[in-house]
Order: C-alpha cells, then sequence, then structure tokens
C-alpha cells in the first residue's frame, strides 16, 4: 500500500474502496442527494486532515474540485456527514465473538 499527503488522492481511494464494499443508498426511499460512497469518502478525509464536520464541510464549499473527484454536485451538510458517520462507522463486535471476557 501507497502512503499519500494528497487529500485528493484520499478521496479517491476511499471512494473506490466504498464502491466495493457498501450499497450506494441505505435505503431505498432514502432521499438520494448523496450517496453512500460519497459520505463515506468525506469521512475519509475527514479524519485524514484532522477536521470535525463543519471544518469538512466549509472545505468541500471552498475547494469544489474535491467535490469533482467523488462525482457529487452539492456539499453536505454537517449534520448530514455526522449522520453518515453514525451509520457507516458503526463499531460492531466480529461475528463469532464475544466482547464480555
Amino acid at each position: 500500500m501507497k502512503t499519500t499527503k494528497s487529500p485528493r488522492q484520499v478521496l479517491e481511494a476511499a471512494y473506490e474502496c466504498a464502491k466495493e464494499a457498501v450499497p450506494s443508498y441505505a435505503h431505498r426511499f432514502s432521499p438520494k442527494k448523496f450517496t453512500q460512497h460519497q459520505l463515506f469518502a468525506c469521512l475519509a478525509l475527514k479524519e485524514f486532515m484532522k477536521l470535525d464536520y463543519r471544518g469538512l464541510m466549509h472545505l468541500l464549499l471552498d475547494a469544489p474540485s474535491l467535490c469533482d473527484v467523488i462525482e457529487m454536485h452539492d456539499v453536505p451538510h454537517w449534520t448530514t456527514l455526522q449522520k453518515a458517520a453514525d451509520r457507516l462507522l458503526k463499531k460492531t463486535a466480529p461475528t463469532g465473538c464475544s466482547t464480555n471476557r
């Protein structure tokens, strides 16, 4: 695995990984404004840049070329990113493992 300091490359890599790992939308009745792939990539960028949700939102507003990388036409509100993190980054115990030891 290659390391990078480029936010664009982190965004691209996370977007491609998410396409393989998660469905496009969480539910068939979801608003379909953003895909889970796009939101996951944004969350990866948030961690990479060490930003909070509002900081990430403002970064994306100030750098529309980053949105273009993941085919995102609008910038998600910070609460959308926060809710996506709760949904996509749930911590669960691996199957067959007990959390009580």
